[in-house]
């Protein structure tokens, strides 16, 4: 969430650049709604300040005997505390309206990310290798997963619908050998690993950045009991493990990873382009998770695109890494980085990875601080977040690139060993292996 501070003391400014990443977000409700707030707690405050004044003349006065006095003056205080009771359920209606209108607009987009809503303006930053050129027709991945019995599109929808994979046989196990890949790559870069739970609670949504924003792209359990929502993502409940907490210096950077699948319902709007795994309701993502100081974030969110970068190059794939222009940031970061790879089959690149600062916009929706070495008052902490990698379109990319003319498929060097050596998927014999 935004300080308001920033809004109050350059509305102008800050308005302009909030446009540059959300053209519709409105600032002159939150500003209207924060003045009429500060407004009505100060009456408030002045009339309970009256009320205690008044409470302590009463004493006086019955001590001294005028009683009649008294009597009058109470029910001057009744009225004193009918009037704070009502501006207080006032302030309460007003408080909700105040965090609402702010908690709907994103965060500041930092000084040198380029100014644009058109993605096709994303700054190439880094490239690895080139597309590459076969001497053979190339098959989709879509084909070559029904041809190796590697997931089954069909039986997926008719278990849950369009855009939820079922993996199978070499599939799934390709599928895991990726997860246990970069969860160790993590693991041994310094990430504690967590497996969090996949259903969480409204206020974890909210202090990710997720609601009130986006709310029609959640899914959510419809139980009166049991209010939660899917995981979109490791991110959301991997920021909610410190909600409300504060925080020791010296325990920071504190670095996790976790594997989950993740939901999300706007995948529905995918074209005949992006069938198969390009764009699906239920993935699979290893994400990296960061809480640090704010003087730290900059220098850790190198460190996390890296850590992007090495994973598809330890998988042998081209990719690309583009700083995104203001307009294609996600809602809670201030800079972004996307990792990107070419998927033939599509011939375009498409993102693995999405590498984030957030810097303190979700620990104030959070109210995760932390408490500096020599005391003083908690400060807010900065939060960044990264795909490590997400693994669908990388599945795409890994099958496409990997394909030979004799219909196998090469698996990289890094995965063998988690697949007891195998070097190559071949066709299967039948309709039911593999």
């Amino acid at each position: 969430m935004l300080d308001i501070k920033l809004l109050r003391d350059d509305p102008e400014g800050v308005t302009t650049k909030l446009k540059t990443k959300d053209p519709e977000v409105n600032t002159a409700i939150v500003l209207e709604l924060d003045e009429t707030l500060r407004h009505k707690k100060t009456e408030v405050e002045k009339l309970k300040c009256e009320r205690n004044e008044a409470s302590k003349k009463i004493g006086e006065l019955k001590r001294t005997g005028k009683d009649k006095e008294a009597e009058e003056l109470k029910e001057k205080v009744g009225a004193f505390s009918e009037e704070t009771h009502n501006l207080d359920r006032e302030i309460r209606d007003l408080e909700e309206q105040y965090i609402h209108a702010l908690s709907s607009c994103p965060n500041l987009p930092m000084e040198d990310v380029k100014v644009s809503l058109d993605p096709r303006e994303n700054v190439v930053i880094a490239q690895e290798g080139e597309p590459k050129v076969f001497d053979f027709e190339p098959k989709n991945h879509v084909e070559l997963c029904e041809e190796h019995n590697l997931v089954d599109f069909k039986r997926g929808a008719k278990v849950t619908g369009t855009g939820w994979p079922a993996y199978r046989g070499m599939g799934a196990r390709l599928e895991w050998a990726l997860i246990q890949y970069m969860i160790d790559f993590h693991v041994n870069n310094g990430f504690t690993q967590w497996f969090p739970p996949l259903l969480v609670k409204r206020e974890v949504m909210f202090g990710s950045g997720q609601l009130p924003k986006f709310e029609g792209q959640q899914y959510v359990i419809q139980d009166e009991d049991y209010p939660f929502y899917l995981v979109p993502t490791a991110e959301v409940p991997l920021n909610g493990l410190h909600l409300d907490e504060i925080i020791d210096e010296e325990q920071l950077p504190l670095k996790y990873c976790a594997y989950t699948p993740c939901f999300r319902r706007e995948a529905g709007a995918a074209g005949s382009g992006e069938r198969g795994l390009i764009r699906v309701h239920q993935f699979n993502k290893v994400e990296m998770f960061c809480f640090c100081k704010p003087e730290e974030s900059m220098k850790i969110f190198e460190e996390m695109v890296t850590s992007a970068e090495r994973l598809v190059e330890g998988l042998g794939l081209h990719y690309r890494s583009c700083l995104l222009v203001t307009g294609d940031m996600s809602f809670p970061a201030a800079r972004t980085v996307d990792v990107e790879v070419w998927l033939p089959g599509q011939n375009r690149y498409y993102e693995v990875s999405s590498v984030s600062n957030c810097t303190d916009y979700q620990s104030r929706r959070s109210k995760t601080r932390f408490r500096p070495k020599g005391g003083g008052k908690p400060e807010h902490l900065h939060t960044l977040n990264g795909s490590g990698l997400a693994t669908s379109r990388l599945m795409v990319s890994l099958l496409e690139n990997n394909q030979n003319a004799d219909g196998s498929i090469n698996i990289p060097p890094c995965l063998q060993g988690y697949l007891g050596g195998m070097a190559k998927i071949e066709k299967p014999t039948s309709p039911y292996s593999g």
